[in-house]
């Protein structure tokens, strides 16, 4: 589900490049060529939407709750557990896919994978 947005966007972005090259072939090269850039964005929005996703992971402690992220730059977000109440969210959808967001205080992490099991160890 956390890929589902940026993936429909990047297949947006092919669908139309892969028209603009379809139809700039009969037209002219530098038409064919604008949709071939877009095809290589949408590969590229792709990746990086996937890389994001697959580089984040998260570490809950009996003293803090850590979400580490990133490829190039990794970001680390903390929050002390000491009596901050942690709390999982799920939707219905998120029920029925194991996903839930995790609340820590100011930190919400949306899409945590089997989050019923990890509400139990809290």
């Amino acid at each position: 589900m956390a890929l589902a947005g940026p993936l429909a966007r990047a297949l947006a972005l092919a669908a139309l490049g892969a028209a603009i090259v379809v139809l700039g072939s009969r037209l002219a090269w530098p038409i064919a060529a604008t949709g071939a850039v877009a095809l290589a964005g949408a590969a590229l929005a792709a990746l990086r939407a996937v890389l994001s996703w697959d580089r984040t992971r998260l570490l809950v402690t009996r003293d803090q709750l850590v979400v580490v992220h990133g490829v190039l730059r990794r970001r680390i977000a903390a929050v002390e557990v000491d009596g901050v109440p942690i709390e999982i969210d799920e939707s219905v959808l998120g029920r029925l896919l194991g996903y839930g967001t995790l609340v820590a205080g100011e930190l919400e992490v949306p899409f945590v994978p089997d989050a019923r099991r990890l509400a139990r160890g809290i």
